[in-house]
């Protein structure tokens, strides 16, 4: 067997969101992390946008999604006033949301796999109203199957 090499490996996965919600995603991203050939390493994850977001979550009870939307809601409400509001009401909530949350992750990797807890799940967070297209940068540096 070949011994296993240092390698950086970039992506863009294109994804299109149906509008406000959190989108399981960790089975796209546990698929090209396979394609690599990654073996141990650290894996790094960028939304390239300021109105979606990414999270880690228990992807057990949808319950938990259904709680973590309403709450971010309640904090960000579309009815209020808003300086910035040229893009529509969904707007401005979505950057305070995408503040509050995160547009980037840093996973480990080991034995080819992330070491994500047994309920733990990546989302995709679509803060604004409508479907979008959405740009996540995977970044995989550590070592590869030769």
């Amino acid at each position: 067997m070949d011994a296993p090499i240092f390698n950086v490996m970039h992506e863009t996965l294109m994804l299109r969101t149906s509008g406000k919600g959190m989108q399981l995603i960790t089975a796209n991203i546990a698929h090209w992390l396979k394609e690599t050939g990654a073996l141990s390493g650290t894996l790094t994850l960028f939304c390239q946008h300021t109105s979606a977001s990414l999270t880690i979550q228990e992807n057990f009870d949808p319950t938990v999604q259904q709680d973590l939307l309403a709450f971010l809601e309640d904090v960000a409400p579309e009815n209020r006033y808003y300086e910035h509001s040229l893009e529509g009401p969904d707007d401005m909530p979505a950057h305070i949301k995408t503040m509050l949350t995160s547009v980037n992750l840093t996973i480990p990797v080991q034995n080819g796999a992330m070491t994500l807890g047994q309920w733990q799940g990546i989302y995709l967070l679509e803060h604004r109203a409508h479907a979008h297209h959405r740009q996540l940068h995977l970044c995989f540096t550590g070592l590869c199957k030769d």
